[in-house]
C-alpha cells in the first residue's frame, strides 16, 4: 500500500470554469509539473486520486489547479476545504528538503526511546507542531529551538527533549 503525505488544503474556487486554489507547505515555489494526480481522504485511509489538468503558480505557498472532472465553480466548491495528500515518491519530489514538512514520516526520539513516526506537521508563527502516533494514539509535540535537538536525515530521525509531563497526558487518554 502507498504511504501519503498531507501537504495542503484545497482553499478555495477561482472563477467559473471549476479551478481551485491548493494551499500548500511544500516549503518552495512550485507548480507540481509532472504531477498526474492528487489525492483527497474520502474516508479514513481512503484516498481518491484527482487527476491534474493544469497547474499555474499563484505564490510561494498556493498554486491554481484544474482537475479533470472538475468544470464548475459548484463542482470545485465541493472539493473545498479538503485537506490535498500525495504519495510518498511524489512528495519527495516536490517538496523542499529543508521544508518543516520534510520531516513526515521521520521517528521521533528522546534519548534512545522512538515515540513514533511523524505523521503530520503543522507550521505555527513560533514553532512546530509535530503529530506523532504514540503507543496506538495521535500525541502533539512541539518542535522549537529548546526542544529540537538534532535531526539525522541519513536515519530519518528527529531527536527532542520533550517537556516534563507532557507525554503522561497521552498515555492517561
Amino acid at each position: 500500500m502507498s504511504q501519503y503525505f498531507k501537504i495542503g488544503k484545497l482553499a478555495a474556487s477561482f472563477g467559473l470554469n471549476g479551478v481551485l486554489i491548493l494551499q500548500h507547505s511544500l516549503g518552495k515555489k512550485t507548480s507540481l509539473k509532472g504531477l498526474e494526480a492528487i489525492y483527497i481522504e474520502q474516508q479514513k485511509e481512503s484516498f481518491i486520486p484527482y487527476f491534474i489538468e493544469s497547474t499555474t503558480i499563484k505564490s510561494d505557498t498556493e498554486i491554481y489547479l484544474k482537475l479533470e472532472g472538475i468544470n464548475t465553480k459548484e463542482a470545485a466548491r465541493i472539493l473545498t476545504p479538503k485537506d490535498v495528500w500525495l504519495e510518498q515518491t511524489d512528495f519527495k519530489k516536490h517538496s523542499k528538503k529543508s521544508a518543516p514538512i520534510a520531516l513526515l514520516g521521520y521517528i521521533m526520539m528522546e534519548g534512545s526511546t522512538a515515540l513514533g513516526e511523524i505523521i503530520e506537521v503543522n507550521e505555527q508563527p513560533h514553532q512546530i507542531l509535530c503529530t506523532i502516533l504514540y503507543k496506538g494514539k495521535e500525541a502533539l509535540i512541539p518542535l522549537h529551538e529548546e526542544s529540537l535537538l538534532k535531526i539525522d536525515h541519513t536515519a530519518k530521525k528527529v531527536f527532542v527533549d520533550i517537556p516534563e509531563g507532557l507525554m503522561e497526558l497521552y498515555e492517561s487518554v
